[in-house]
C-alpha cells in the first residue's frame, strides 16, 4: 500500500501514473484486475541509429563479435531482467515485451524457503490449500536458528521436514548449508530463469545469471498454492565496471565501496544489471560476483544481475564435469542439474540484453582504482578504505567467518592464507588468533565445508584458534553462540551490521573481506594482510554516473574503442528520449495540473462498502531515515512463531527506540523518514506496527520489501515527503534540501544508514527525541486522494494530493490482507 510520490521516483526517470503511486495500490497480484496505468509513450524513428558496418568489419573476429552480439534479437530492445522476465510472465498479450514498470504475473523457476517455511505452511493451510501447486518449483532448507537445539525449536525443524516429504518437495536438514548457497550449489538458481526465495537475500543467484528476487511469506503461500505471484519490474540501472581486480582487493570490497560510494539513492528499489568488457569480468570469479550480488540487498536494490558471460560458463563446465566425475552411478548423474548436454543447451539459447535496451540509470566503477574497504561502524553505508581505517587502531573482541555472503571454500581459504603466511614467520606453526580475540567460523554449506578440510584450509583455521560453528547464518542473523555483548567490538565477512543485528545495541560492527577479518583476528584490531599494493600515482576511486569512458585512459585496444564509441551513442540517444519524455511531462503537467491538493475533485476514488473514507489521528514522529525491519522488529523474535500480539506490540520499534513502546498510543499515525522499512523480508515488521494497533505509516519514502508486507499484511500506508520536510523544519530545525553532509557513525540511532537515503543525509546539530508525539493532526482523505494536515492547535492548515487508492486494493486490505483475501477466493471457486 505504497502511496509514491514523483519525487521518489524522479531519480530513476520513471513517472507512475497517479493509480500507482500508492504504496499498494501500484502493485497487482495474479488474482487482481489490471490496475488503471496509463500508456507509456512512445517515440519512434525511421531513421537508423547506425549505419550497418563493412564487410571486413564482420569479418575480422574482434570486431564481429561485439557487432553480432549488439544485434536485437526482439522488435523492442530488452534489458537481460526484461528478456528473463519474459521468460516467466504468465498470460502477457500476443507480441506484448515486458519493460521497466510493467505488473507482471509470474511463474518463478524456484521458490525458496528457509526456517520460516512453517509459518508459510501455516498460511499455505489456512487459506484452505491442501496440495503444493508445483512440487518442482519449491526448495525447503533449514538454515537460520541451527544452534537452536531447544525442543520447541526441534519440533518446529520437524514439522518442516515432514510437511516437506508429505508435499514431496526438495528438503535440506539443518548443518546442509545456507539456503541461498544450496540453490546455487545445487543448480536451483540456474542461469537466464528467475528464483524467488523468502528472504531478502535472494539477490545473491545473480551472481550465477539467475534473476534473484525476495518475496515474503504470504507470497510464498501464494506460490506454493498457485505457483504465481506478482511483479512490478523495477527501474533497472547498469553498472558497468571498467579496469581489472587488483591483488589483495575481493568481490566483497567491491561491494562494500558501492555501498559508501554511491550512498544517495543511485539504486534504492533498483534491479541492477552489472557488466563490463571480457578483459574486466574475467578479474572477477563467481565467488565475487556471488558476494557482490548478495550486498546488492545492503546497497538497495531489489536484484544484481551478472551476466552469462565466459567466466561463468568456465565455473559451469567445471561443475558439470566435477558431476560426471563424482557420481559413479548413471542414476546420480541424472539427478544432478549440471551436464554438459544442458550447458550446450543453454549456451547455444543464452540471454543477453539487447542493443538499445532502456535502462533508467548508468553507473560506473573502475577496478582498478579500488582497494580494500571496511564498512562501518553499525551500517554498510559508511564505507572506509582500509589503510584509513587501520591507522585508528580499532581493538577487536570477536572476528566472523560466517553467513552466505563469504563463507565458500573460497573464502575459507583466502583467511587462513592469512595464518599460513604469518606462520613463516613463526618456525612454520601456524600461530594463534590475539589474545582476548574469538573468531568463529561457518561455511556456507557442508560441501563448502568438506572442500575447506580436503584443501587443509579448515584445519588450519581450527589451528589457529578458530571457533567452528555449524552450517548456517547464525551469528549473522543474531542467533546462537558468539553474539556481539554491550561495548564490544567486531569484525564479520557476512552481509549486515544493522545496530544490534549480531547482538547487543551498544556493540560495534564492522564488515570486510575474508582476509581483512582473518588478519584483525591475528593482531586484534582492523587490519590487512599486507597483500594489496597501492598504485603508483594512485589519486583515488574512478566512479560516477555514465559509463566511465572519459575517466578511461587512452591507450585501448580497437575492440575497447568499438565498444566506447556504441556506448556513448547509445547513451546520447537514451538521455535525448528522457529529455523529450520530460518535456512531455510538463505539457502533460500544464495541461492537466499538478500534484497540488487544490486542484478538481472531479475524479473521484471508488471507495468499497467497509472500507473508511477517512483515516485520522495524531502524528507520532520518528524521525530517523533508512529505519530498517531490525528497527522495527528484533531480529530475535523473528524465528519464535509463538510470540503474542501483545508481545509484538511491546517490542514494536524497540530496536529504533525503547522508548517508542510508552511513547506511541493506539491510533496514532506513524511518520517516519525515507526508505521506512529497508533491509530484511521480515512480515513482522509491518505486523508489530499493527499490533500496536496503528492504522496508518506515513514516510518520505519505503523500501520495497517493506512495501510488499504491507499490503500482504493490511497495513496502510503513504509517502508524503513534504510532511516529514514540515515536521524537521519544525522540530529539528533542519530543512532536507542542501547538499549532502558528510556521514558520521551512528549515535544511538538517530542516523540509521542501512540503505541509501533518498534525500540529502539529515544530521541535527544537537540531539534529537527519537521518537516525539507531536500534537499534530493528520486526516488521510480516501475518496479523493489527499491528506490534511493540521499543525497543531494554533497552527498553519495544509493539504497534499496523495496516490489513487484503487478498489482491488482496498478488497485486499479490507479482508484483512492478501492470505485472507486468497482464501475467500478459493472458498468463492466452483
Amino acid at each position: 500500500m505504497r502511496l509514491i510520490s514523483h519525487r521518489s521516483r524522479a531519480l530513476g526517470h520513471t513517472r507512475p501514473s497517479l493509480a500507482s503511486q500508492i504504496f499498494y495500490g501500484s502493485q497487482r497480484h495474479s488474482f487482481l484486475q489490471p490496475l488503471p496505468i496509463r500508456p507509456c509513450r512512445k517515440f519512434t524513428s525511421k531513421v537508423p541509429l547506425r549505419q550497418n558496418v563493412f564487410h571486413a568489419q564482420l569479418e575480422d573476429p574482434s570486431s564481429a563479435a561485439i557487432l553480432s552480439s549488439l544485434t536485437s534479437s526482439s522488435p523492442v530492445p530488452q534489458t537481460l531482467t526484461e528478456k528473463i522476465v519474459q521468460r516467466h510472465s504468465l498470460g502477457l498479450p500476443k507480441d506484448k515485451f515486458v519493460k521497466s514498470g510493467d505488473y507482471v504475473t509470474l511463474s518463478p523457476y524456484k521458490c525458496m524457503t528457509h526456517d520460516n517455511s512453517w509459518p508459510v505452511a501455516t498460511k499455505f493451510l489456512s487459506i484452505g490449500a491442501s496440495d503444493i501447486s508445483d512440487k518442482e518449483q519449491i526448495v525447503m532448507t533449514l538454515d537460520h536458528d541451527v544452534q537452536n537445539k531447544s525442543e520447541k525449536n526441534l519440533t518446529k525443524y520437524r514439522q518442516i521436514e515432514e510437511f516437506a516429504k508429505n508435499q514431496g518437495v526438495v528438503f535440506y536438514p539443518a548443518g546442509r548449508g545456507i539456503g541461498h548457497q544450496i540453490m546455487v550449489e545445487e543448480g536451483y538458481a540456474w542461469p537466464g530463469t528467475l528464483a524467488v526465495a523468502s528472504d531478502s537475500h535472494s539477490n545473491m543467484y545473480g551472481g550465477v545469471g539467475c534473476l534473484g528476487t525476495p518475496v515474503v511469506r504470504t507470497d510464498a503461500a501464494s506460490i506454493w498454492a498457485t505457483s504465481k505471484t506478482w511483479w512490478q519490474i523495477p527501474p533497472i540501472c547498469k553498472v558497468t565496471f571498467t579496469g581489472t581486480l587488483p591483488e589483495g582487493v575481493t568481490g566483497k570490497d567491491v561491494i562494500v565501496a558501492l555501498c559508501g560510494l554511491f550512498s544517495n539513492d543511485q539504486v534504492l528499489n533498483h534491479a541492477i544489471e552489472f557488466a563490463g568488457s571480457e578483459e574486466t569480468m574475467r578479474s572477477l570469479a563467481v565467488d565475487d560476483r556471488l558476494a557482490i550480488a548478495n550486498m546488492t540487498t545492503e546497497w538497495g536494490a531489489l536484484t544484481g544481475l551478472f551476466p552469462i558471460d565466459e567466466t561463468l560458463q568456465r565455473w559451469l563446465r567445471y561443475k558439470a564435469t566435477e558431476a560426471a566425475m563424482c557420481n559413479e552411478s548413471p542414476e546420480s548423474k541424472k539427478s544432478s542439474p549440471f551436464t554438459h548436454q544442458r550447458l550446450d543447451d543453454l549456451f547455444a539459447n543464452q540471454l543477453t540484453a539487447d542493443r538499445g535496451a532502456k535502462y533508467s540509470k548508468h553507473l560506473h566503477l573502475n577496478l582498478s582504482t579500488l582497494s580494500p574497504y571496511v564498512s562501518g561502524p553499525n551500517s554498510v553505508k559508511v564505507a572506509t578504505p582500509l589503510h584509513d581505517l587501520a591507522t585508528r587502531d580499532i581493538r577487536i573482541d570477536k572476528a566472523y567467518l560466517v553467513s552466505c555472503t563469504n563463507s565458500r571454500a573460497s573464502d575459507l581459504a583466502a583467511a587462513a592464507k592469512v595464518f599460513k603466511h604469518a606462520a613463516r614467520s613463526n618456525g612454520g606453526k601456524i600461530p594463534k588468533v590475539a589474545d582476548d580475540v574469538k573468531f568463529y567460523i561457518a561455511a556456507a554449506s557442508a560441501p563448502e565445508q568438506a572442500a575447506a578440510e580436503i584443501s587443509g584450509d579448515w584445519q588450519a583455521l581450527l589451528e589457529a584458534g578458530a571457533q567452528p560453528l555449524p552450517a548456517g547464518c547464525g551469528p549473522c542473523i543474531g542467533l546462537g553462540t558468539g553474539l556481539l555483548e554491550p561495548g564490544e567490538v567486531g569484525i564479520s565477512a557476512s552481509n549486515r551490521n544493522f545496530k544490534g543485528r549480531m547482538g547487543s545495541t551498544d556493540a560495534k560492527a564492522y564488515l570486510a573481506s575474508p582476509e581483512v577479518v582473518a588478519a584483525s583476528a591475528l593482531h586484534g584490531k582492523i587490519v590487512g594482510p599486507g597483500r594489496y599494493q597501492r598504485p603508483e600515482g594512485w589519486s583515488g576511486v574512478i566512479r560516477g554516473e555514465g559509463d566511465g569512458i572519459m575517466e578511461e585512459g587512452s591507450k585501448i585496444t580497437r575492440q575497447e574503442a568499438l565498444q566506447k564509441i556504441i556506448a556513448t551513442r547509445e547513451q546520447a540517444f537514451e538521455k535525448f528520449i528522457a529529455q523529450l519524455d520530460g518535456k512531455v511531462e510538463e505539457a502533460e503537467q500544464n495541461l492537466f495540473g499538478s500534484d497540488n491538493a487544490s486542484q478538481s475533485d472531479d475524479h473521484l476514488t471508488e471507495v468499497l462498502p467497509g472500507f473508511p473514507d477517512r483515516v485520522e489521528g495524531e502524528i507520532v514522529f520518528c524521525d530517523a531515515d533508512n529505519i530498517n525491519t531490525d528497527g522495527i522488529y528484533p531480529g530475535k523474535y523473528t524465528y519464535q512463531d509463538d510470540v503474542t500480539m501483545e508481545k509484538m506490540a511491546e517490542v514494536c520499534m524497540s530496536n529504533y527506540d525503547k522508548a517508542f513502546a510508552t511513547i506511541a498510543r493506539e491510533g496514532d499515525i506513524l511518520v517516519a523518514g525515507f526508505n521506512f522499512g529497508c533491509g530484511s523480508s521480515r512480515e513482522q515488521a509491518a505486523t508489530a506496527i499493527l499490533a500496536k494497533k496503528i492504522p496508518l505509516v506515513i514516510a518520505g519514502s519505503f523500501g520495497n520489501i517493506f512495501s510488499r508486507n504491507s499490503i500482504n499484511n493490511a497495513l496502510m500506508g503513504v509517502e508524503v515527503p513534504k510532511l516529514v520536510q514540515r515536521l524537521r523544519e519544525t522540530f529539528s530545525g533542519l530543512k532536507t534540501e542542501g547538499s549532502q553532509q558528510d556521514i558520521t557513525e551512528p549515535s544511538h540511532n538517530s542516523q540509521s544508514l542501512d540503505s541509501p537515503p533518498p534525500a540529502s543525509q539529515v544530521v541535527p546539530p544537537q540531539e534529537k527525541l527519537l521518537t516525539r508525539r507531536t500534537g499534530w493532526k493528520l486526516v488521510w482523505d480516501v475518496r479523493r486522494s489527499k491528506v490534511d494536515v493540521q499543525e497543531g492547535e494554533n497552527g498553519p492548515k495544509w493539504s497534499q494530493r496523495v496516490g489513487e487508492l484503487p478498489p482491488n486494493v482496498q478488497e485486499i486490505i479490507a479482508a484483512g490482507g492478501l492470505e485472507k483475501w486468497v482464501k475467500k477466493q478459493i472458498k468463492k471457486a466452483p
